[in-house]
């Protein structure tokens, strides 16, 4: 099956990808390779979805998808219980597939060098000004130089509308923050909001330097994604990564 593999320098046992919308079961307007069981699509299509997630791109086992809710907790992985709230996940165990769902949002997979963690991170504006990945960053044990981080697919510069009150916020954080953001020519009192940009900024304030990814539109690149900004009632991709034993 298709997917986006990162470009980054990993080790050579960490394992990432962000799924493409094609390949799976899931009719219009959610078709085909929906991973979302919260959007509508039939439970049943949902389900054997995510087997052929499991099945054809050869995971460990079966991932623990978590109920986004565009905030800032981190679960860690193995996990027992009921699920919280979450919209990041981390581990130091071999083969835990850590995973996020997107639909514009901004997936973030994080690992560090020596192969022996890794984290996935769901970077909404909301939970990226509150601070999801500075709360995942801090579950890694080890130099934050030793950090790596891929910026998944997610919705360009250039068709992110958004408020004044949504700059305020990130500017009231970071002064920096103003540079991601630029008035919209085509609405007075709008913005067009940079989300790749506002998540390398708050990476490198807490010491992440190896920052990757970035080049995709989730709303412009309709063939390959879905995009809720586009299309209002749509699927959602997967983005995952986890580490083999060395």
């Amino acid at each position: 099956m298709d997917a986006i593999q990162p470009h980054w320098p990993a080790p050579a046992n960490i394992r990432a990808f962000t799924t493409v919308r094609r390949g799976g079961v899931s009719q219009a307007p959610y078709h085909s390779f929906n991973l979302g069981a919260h959007v509508g699509d039939e439970e049943s299509a949902v389900k054997i979805n995510r087997t052929l997630l499991t099945e054809r791109f050869g995971l460990p086992q079966a991932p623990v998808f978590l109920n986004q809710v565009h905030g800032t907790n981190v679960i860690s992985l193995p996990y027992r219980g009921d699920m919280p709230p979450a919209d990041a996940a981390y581990s130091a165990q071999p083969n835990q597939v850590c995973v996020v769902m997107t639909a514009d949002c901004l997936p973030v997979l994080l690992c560090d060098r020596q192969g022996t963690q890794v984290a996935a991170a769901h970077a909404g504006w909301r939970g990226l000004c509150d601070g999801v990945l500075e709360q995942t960053v801090k579950h890694f044990q080890c130099p934050r130089e030793d950090i790596i981080a891929w910026l998944g697919p997610a919705i360009g510069p250039a068709c992110f509308q958004v408020g004044k009150d949504v700059a305020e916020r990130f500017m009231a954080h970071d002064a920096e923050a103003e540079t991601a953001f630029m008035p919209d020519p085509d609405a007075a009192g709008k913005y067009l909001c940079d989300l790749y940009c506002l998540a390398a900024q708050r990476l490198k304030h807490v010491g992440v330097r190896h920052i990757s990814g970035g080049e995709h539109c989730t709303y412009r690149q309709a063939t390959d994604f879905f995009s809720f900004r586009r299309d209002k009632q749509t699927g959602r991709m997967a983005s995952l990564i986890w580490f083999t034993e060395t």
